[in-house]
């Protein structure tokens, strides 16, 4: 095997999605994207209104994911995607709506 490029290295991805994201489908909507991806972590209501998507996987699918949450085809509206990056923590399987 080759070495793992930056793009297939396993990173972590939290995202805090503001706009009219609760009650309206949008963590369903994003375990979708994410499994597609292959992605694993969760999508969870925040008390302030806020949607917060935890996804572990390669960087690449990471990125797509957060093109996903931006972009006018998920539900509800989305106003602004706060995107903070780490390395791949693991202990997490599936994907989670909380």
């Amino acid at each position: 095997m080759g070495a793992v490029t930056a793009e297939q290295e396993a990173v972590r991805l939290t995202a805090w999605v503001s706009g009219r994201v609760q009650g309206v489908g949008f963590r369903w909507w994003t375990r979708c994207r994410a499994l597609e991806l292959g992605l694993v972590g969760s999508a969870a209501n925040l008390p302030d209104g806020r949607v917060e998507v935890v996804a572990e996987g390669p960087k690449d699918h990471c990125e797509q994911l957060v093109v996903a949450l931006r972009s006018s085809s998920s539900p509800g509206s989305v106003d602004q995607v706060v995107e903070h990056w780490s390395p791949a923590r693991g202990g997490l399987t599936g994907f989670a709506e909380k």
